[in-house]
């Protein structure tokens, strides 16, 4: 199994589900700033990033943890599920994938800080910002990635892409 979170930036609600998954983060209560700031990649990718698969580690079942940054390209993961079709036909290969998709988790101050951090380089308003947007939806990220993880356990589809419209 081949787990993918995608958002827009890859950076935020991606790097906080990714380290869910991987139990890199405590699941018993709100996150602090030092857990948010120090959970990795978060907040530390560009734009030009982009479109990059970034490995995050193994879960407890040995399944590798990626994510990826898709920008307003509603056709990333679309393309990247055909493809990864194409290589299971010609390669014979048995592996499911997982796409999960975090945005719908993505509250208005960390959709801010995301734009003041990343795209305008103003760290000063927007760290504070997604600071507190990522304490407002650390346990939604986390209800997802566990459906996402119970997903993955369940599906006999090869390829499996969460919208998660659920946790909006």
């Amino acid at each position: 199994m081949i787990y993918i979170y995608n958002d827009f930036g890859g950076t935020h609600t991606t790097s906080l589900a990714a380290a869910y998954h991987l139990n890199k983060l405590p699941k018993d209560g709100k996150l602090t700033k030092e857990e948010i700031l120090h959970t990795p990649y978060f907040n530390k990718l560009q734009p030009k990033d982009a479109g990059r698969i970034i490995f995050h580690g193994e879960d407890e079942d040995g399944n590798p943890v990626y994510t990826i940054g898709r920008r307003r390209d509603k056709l990333l993961v679309p393309a990247l599920k055909d493809y990864s079709l194409l290589m299971m036909d010609r390669f014979n290969a048995r592996e499911k994938i997982v796409f999960s998709n975090t945005s719908p988790t993505v509250p208005l101050p960390m959709t801010l800080g995301g734009l003041f951090s990343r795209e305008l380089k103003l760290d000063f308003i927007g760290v504070p910002l997604l600071v507190m947007g990522a304490k407002q939806c650390c346990h939604d990220v986390l209800r997802l990635v566990e459906h996402t993880k119970e997903m993955g356990r369940t599906t006999k589809n090869r390829i499996t892409i969460l919208e998660n419209k659920e946790f909006k």
